[in-house]
């Protein structure tokens, strides 16, 4: 019924502290990478080669890759067009995201331009990834649903996803920005993809803001979707999208993989480590539910709890 392993994307460095209004030190995210890698984390979204003005976070994108990319696990960055596309080749990263929204009024909130207009910004890319021998895969935000639209049409979806098709594109990640989506969205939008365009590959990105992260992914991996992406300590949210939350949490949804018997190469307790790390820099609590009450076989002694007096 499910796939037999999983592979999850961490994202938390990028799309869990682009939203920060702190900065978080260059060498702390170097660390958070490091700690991923060391925990068995095989993919990492490290960064954004965005302008450091519209996302002061991830000004240090180059020194980041730099210090990582030699780690182990596949390292990819975002890429908003070929400017961006060019520092990322010339930092070292082994693959790109482009990003494209589902809806108009998102396209034009996150990238100032229309859905056709980024299209278009995306083949100087593709052209670039080709001729440097990197993987180019795409994002299709507000996939589940749009906060200035509401629904947004599986058709639409797919006809984005066939025009970065004929750009040479077979990776997707679907993204539910603002945690629209719900199991029969989840359904109806993979399975119209899957008919439409059967040599896709599909990853799943969703976010937690009205509890049914975990729920989504249980529908994906029904349908035998094996590729997810997730955040430490359930950090994010887009900064560009309103009442946007935090990600699902990576190591909740490694727990959560290991109960059903799905394997994802990571160890949950060095991720717990990694997430409680996360919080501690970032200063505040974090929704993460797992480095707080631990796996169901982490025991307390009797003598560890108040006894009821009646």
């Amino acid at each position: 019924m499910y796939p037999k392993s999983v592979q999850i994307t961490e994202v938390g460095t990028r799309d869990g502290l682009q939203s920060e209004k702190e900065f978080v030190p260059t060498a702390r995210k170097i660390e958070f990478i490091r700690g991923l890698a060391a925990a068995g984390v095989r993919r990492i979204e490290a960064t954004s080669f965005v302008s450091p003005r519209a996302v002061p976070q991830l000004a240090d994108a180059a020194e980041v890759v730099e210090a990582v990319r030699d780690l182990g696990p596949t390292i990819t960055a975002l890429v908003p067009n070929a400017k961006g596309a060019a520092r990322a080749i010339e930092a070292g990263v082994h693959e790109m995201m482009v990003f494209i929204s589902a809806s108009e009024s998102h396209s034009s909130t996150n990238l100032n331009m229309s859905i056709d207009q980024a299209i278009a910004a995306v083949e100087p890319v593709a052209k670039m990834a080709a001729s440097h021998g990197k993987v180019l895969r795409s994002a299709i935000a507000v996939a589940f649903g749009c906060p200035f639209e509401g629904d947004v049409a599986v058709a639409g979806v797919s006809r984005i996803a066939g025009r970065l098709k004929a750009l040479g594109i077979r990776s997707f990640t679907l993204g539910d920005t603002t945690g629209m989506a719900s199991p029969a969205y989840v359904e109806a939008l993979c399975g119209r993809l899957t008919d439409d365009h059967p040599e896709i590959d599909l990853t799943l990105h969703f976010h937690n803001t009205r509890g049914l992260g975990l729920l989504n992914v249980a529908t994906g991996l029904r349908l035998g979707i094996d590729k997810y992406e997730s955040a430490a300590a359930g950090l994010g949210g887009c900064p560009f999208a309103a009442g946007a939350t935090g990600n699902i949490c990576t190591e909740d949804l490694v727990y959560m993989l290991a109960e059903l018997g799905i394997e994802t190469g990571i160890d949950l307790e060095a991720m717990i480590r990694v997430a409680r790390d996360m919080e501690s820099c970032i200063g505040r609590p974090l929704p993460g539910q797992l480095m707080r009450a631990g796996p169901r076989s982490r025991l307390h002694p009797v003598s560890s709890v108040r006894r009821a007096v009646g």
